[in-house]
């Protein structure tokens, strides 16, 4: 057992998403269990879900990046303003808010690789610098959903949805899955994957064994970036607007999914998969208590409780694999 959780570090939270599923089902009936309200958890969880599909990558190299959500609103606040108040195609805008992301995440790995500043102190200073950029270049203002739907539709495209049997689902979920599985395969089967756990695992000895750990490292936090920017997009299609002060807590969120799903914080082990499994079952949980119409609190309680297992979980793998 000790060996499957080492080698297969999704397992653990697998089978938690799989039980937590299985209990909403007896307490709250066979409602829960309808593919409604499963597509629902999707739903919920896509932000999340891309977002910690970023914070994955950088946390698999054994650094952290407190600058996600930042990056995630900044980056769907320039699609916007430059639509609505530059006038440029929606399409063009789409185009300069990825890139804004981009540069973002390429400012982080320049100043992790090249500078040599821990990954949490150059984040929480660039969390900061483009939190401030977007208020400022917002003005604070919020686009409404209605102008966005008459002028610009495309950028609402991950908040449109088609129905599957009995479940719905947006496009921002078919991205999450795509991005998940695509980065799950890169991370697995490409020498650029093997390098970024190399790198997490102990960056001394992959620069000995010809790593270019520079060059890993800024590609990482520079395509963590571009990501963001995508969440950023699928952000506008969720709430409908854009809006400066949305997605506020996605560093926290994502981080939260990241260690329920098993992936160690000091680099060098986990899957991409269990960062998605760890976004659903904050969902399930969450949808799970709101169901049996609990106390709203008792969701922070219980995803707390999961955080401090799963860490303790990670403690004892790697120390029954040392």
């Amino acid at each position: 057992m000790q060996h499957a959780l080492h080698v297969t570090p999704s397992l653990v939270p697998l089978i938690v998403l799989l039980a937590a599923i299985a209990l909403f089902a007896l307490l709250v009936g066979g409602r829960f269990f309808s593919a409604g309200s499963q597509s629902l958890v999707l739903q919920q969880v896509q932000i999340v879900g891309i977002v910690a599909a970023a914070q994955t990558l950088v946390i698999l190299t054994a650094g952290i990046d407190l600058s996600v959500g930042a990056i995630m609103v900044l980056s769907s606040v320039v699609m916007g303003q430059f639509t609505f108040r530059y006038g440029l195609p929606p399409e063009l805008a789409v185009l300069c808010g990825l890139l804004v992301g981009l540069g973002c995440g390429l400012i982080n790995g320049l100043l992790v690789a090249y500078m040599k500043l821990p990954p949490f102190i150059v984040t929480l200073g660039t969390w900061q610098v483009f939190l401030a950029t977007n208020f400022l270049f917002s003005r604070n203002e919020t686009i409404r959903a209605q102008d966005i739907e008459a002028q610009a539709p495309i950028l609402q495209f991950f908040g449109q949805s088609f129905r599957l049997g009995g479940a719905t689902f947006t496009y921002g979920v078919v991205f999450m899955l795509i991005l998940v599985l695509g980065l799950a395969y890169a991370l697995r089967h490409t020498a650029w994957g093997r390098h970024v756990y190399a790198v997490g695992d102990d960056p001394d000895a992959a620069q000995l064994s010809g790593v270019n750990t520079k060059r890993v490292l800024i590609s990482v936090y520079t395509l963590s970036g571009l990501i963001c920017a995508f969440a950023g997009w699928a952000l506008i299609g969720r709430i409908g607007s854009v809006s400066p002060t949305s997605g506020q807590e996605a560093n926290i969120q994502s981080i939260t999914a990241v260690v329920i799903g098993g992936i160690s914080l000091f680099g060098g082990r986990g899957s991409i998969l269990g960062a998605l499994f760890g976004a659903l079952i904050v969902g399930v949980v969450s949808l799970g208590l709101r169901m049996m119409g609990t106390d709203p609190q008792w969701t922070y309680f219980f995803i707390g409780v999961l955080i401090i297992v799963a860490v303790l979980v990670d403690q004892w793998i790697r120390k029954v694999a040392s």
